[in-house]
């Protein structure tokens, strides 16, 4: 007893000596100009130790700062002010507390943990996910935390862009994937980072899309996956505040925050946003054989949702966790993150992972008014954020269309799942296809909300991507190593009669069409569009529609197939370019085409006027408005394999002479689509559509 008190007595005197008693908020490393205050929350810990790193990979601290239970410790949180410290300042916790699994306390103070508000995280190049899974201490190995002052960057005037959902187009994409390849023209040094990504703005503003959402940018584990593979998604996150590190071309600890904002400045001035895939509903230290780094070491309780054997953790996320999102201080951590990256990263908006989690309890029931879900829709600092939720777990829960608040849109996975049936000509499809193609109303009608709510997909990062879509009718999923049980069945994909890469001229025409067609419906459709990277020039990951482990050339875009499919890319182009009707001066916007079909009378045709035919068996149907500004729009739906006749409305006086052909995707290049301006005029009172082909027609006003 004698010899404990002497070493509480020494402890307390280092403590004094070493640094202040600090302050219990805020959470994290706060800089000032005298040195950092360090807070962090654990309620069962019976003492925290401070510990700063010289090297990434020191096996021990070069200066250890115990937090003395009763001078540093406020209720539980516990904090230290350290004179002299400064940004940069690479830094980690021991916490010593109770190891009983059963009540759900997993304390181990051999681990070196990450703090869990850390605005950045290093990883040292012999970091091991193993040794914080294995007995013993891993300080060598162990990812640590570095100390930033987020202030010290000139945004040059930068504010988020606020651009109306209405005038919004998605461009999901992998920050590494996107210029990683040899061929992207990018500079070597920076393949594959946020500074790789500036390179490339240009192509994003030729494109036309409007804005940009990255796959998880987040710090993750890219250990998180079977042996001999790499997480190359980032669906796997170890901090909620830090920008990856790897995504950085700059070596000094501070280079990830910076180049991460230069990088969303350089979009802004682009006229792009920035929307961040956000992972809110697990973290990477997976089920109860996980390791420790962070969370779980901390507050294994508040932060995890745990089964009534508290050994075990409720798996709603197929991951092996679940993050206890409405426990209070996980509420708070989870608003604290999104206000970060919109106050100091100037981030444009969200797409929430596995959404629905964040409905449920600490049990796991779901909430009906679930408290995070409102604490984010009510945040004034988020008040005109994009928010999107992926309204769905893995345990079966599904929320589309009925998901809590007001101001969330949400991805549609029946717009994609009706789409891709009706387009590969799948019986029963066609009124489900028309539904969606006019905002789902089946689904939304109920809330009276815009058709926005609905993001609009055919394909995104999990899956198919849109030229394997129409390449094969099963999953190739064998280099993931798990003898192809990975990913989904249920593709709904049809090959056009030949399983993968194929040399007949004829299949490689109709893949090419189909294409086309889904992009069509896609973009004109009502709703917030999203298109995959590289579906625009066809990037194709080889029939695998899992390959969040693939780090390799196939999966990263391939900048050969912008000359390949020339042709799709224009296709996209002047489809967007139409969709958004661009301002013709700084003092006016038109309204996008999608905003006047949406307030237009319209009706809907068979291949006669008037007579659609909703049947199980029929695979064609024809849409016309009359829209404002003295425009008529008539498009036709042919999913049947023999070329349609469709009668044609007449056109009004006053409207022209004719319609006029903007889209016949059974044209070849450069017929398939042509500048609006440019459209030709058609004679006849029908048209012939050819088979598996859109068709969209104009008249009237040709701006």
């Amino acid at each position: 007893m004698g010899n404990a008190r002497q070493l509480l007595q020494e402890a307390r005197q280092t403590t004094q000596l070493e640094c202040e008693h600090g302050r219990s908020s805020p959470l994290g490393a706060t800089v000032d100009a005298r040195g950092v205050n360090f807070c962090v929350y654990s309620r069962d810990a019976t003492r925290i130790e401070l510990l700063f790193f010289d090297q990434d990979d020191e096996a021990r601290p070069s200066r250890v700062i115990p937090l003395d239970p009763f001078l540093n410790r406020t209720y539980h949180y516990w904090h230290a002010f350290v004179p002299g410290a400064r940004a940069g300042q690479l830094y980690g916790y021991r916490v010593h507390g109770p190891f009983d699994p059963t009540k759900g306390l997993r304390f181990d103070n051999s681990k070196v943990l990450l703090d869990p508000y850390g605005l950045e995280v290093c990883v040292p190049k012999n970091y091991s996910r193993e040794a914080a899974q294995a007995a013993g201490d891993n300080a060598a190995t162990a990812m640590k935390s570095v100390v930033v002052n987020p202030h010290l960057f000139d945004w040059e005037g930068d504010t988020p862009l606020h651009r109306s959902f209405s005038r919004s187009i998605i461009y999901e994409m992998h920050v590494k994937g996107f210029t990683q390849h040899p061929n992207s023209g990018v500079s070597p040094s920076v393949r594959g980072t946020f500074r790789g990504l500036i390179e490339k703005i240009p192509y994003l503003q030729d494109l036309g899309i409007s804005a940009v959402e990255l796959l998880p940018v987040f710090q993750f584990d890219p250990q998180d996956c079977p042996p001999g593979r790499v997480n190359y998604w980032g669906y796997a996150p170890v901090s909620f505040f830090a920008p990856h590190q790897s995504y950085s071309s700059r070596q000094d600890p501070l280079g990830p925050v910076t180049e991460f904002r230069d990088m969303v400045k350089a979009l802004h001035r682009a006229g792009i946003e920035v929307i961040l895939d956000v992972v809110f509903n697990h973290t990477a230290e997976g089920n109860h054989c996980g390791p420790l780094l962070s969370f779980r070491g901390f507050d294994n309780r508040a932060y995890y949702v745990l089964e009534s054997d508290a050994t075990f953790y409720s798996n709603y996320t197929g991951t092996g966790n679940t993050l206890n999102a409405n426990h209070p201080i996980v509420r708070r951590m989870i608003v604290d993150s999104l206000r970060y990256w919109v106050e100091e990263m100037h981030v444009d908006g969200f797409r929430f992972d596995l959404a629905s989690i964040l409905s449920r309890d600490s049990s796991g029931q779901v909430l009906a008014n679930p408290p995070v879900l409102w604490d984010i829709e009510s945040d004034p600092a988020l008040a005109g954020t994009k928010v999107i939720a992926e309204a769905w777990d893995a345990a079966g829960l599904y929320q589309v269309g009925s998901f809590v608040g007001d101001s969330w849109r949400e991805w549609n996975g029946r717009f994609r799942d009706d789409v891709r049936n009706f387009i590969r000509g799948e019986e029963g499809a066609l009124p489900r296809f028309a539904d969606r193609m006019l905002g789902s109303h089946e689904i939304y009608g109920h809330k009276a909300r815009e058709a926005e709510q609905s993001v609009n997909f055919v394909t995104c990062h999990d899956g198919f991507t849109l030229n394997d879509l129409v390449s094969y009718n099963q999953k190739h999923n064998e280099a993931n190593g798990e003898d192809n049980r990975d990913g989904g069945d249920d593709n709904r994909s049809w090959n056009c009669g030949v399983e993968g890469p194929t040399g007949d001229l004829e299949i490689e025409n109709l893949r090419n069409r189909q294409v086309k067609n889904f992009l069509t419906v896609t973009m004109l459709s009502l709703g917030l569009p999203m298109i995959l990277m590289g579906d625009e020039i066809r990037r194709t990951q080889q029939g695998n529609n899992n390959a969040y482990c693939q780090d390799n050339e196939a999966n990263w875009l391939d900048w050969s197939l912008l000359g390949k499919h020339a042709d799709v890319h224009r296709f996209v182009k002047l489809l967007i370019a139409r969709r958004l009707l661009r301002a013709e001066g700084p003092e006016r916007m038109r309204m996008t085409l999608t905003e006047l079909i949406r307030t237009a009378p319209h009706s809907w045709h068979g291949v006669r006027l008037n007579e659609p035919d909703w049947s199980d068996c029929s695979h064609s149907v024809a849409l016309s408005a009359e829209l404002r500004e003295g425009l008529m729009v008539h498009l036709i739906f042919n999913a049947y394999w023999e070329p349609l006749e469709f009668e044609l409305p007449a056109v009004p006086a006053g409207k022209g002479s004719a319609w006029r052909r903007w889209i016949d995707t059974a044209q070849e290049s450069p017929q398939d689509i042509v500048p609006w301006e440019e459209s030709p005029s058609i004679s006849g009172s029908s048209y012939r559509a050819g088979p598996r082909s859109v068709v969209v027609l104009h008249a009237g006003h040709r701006r």
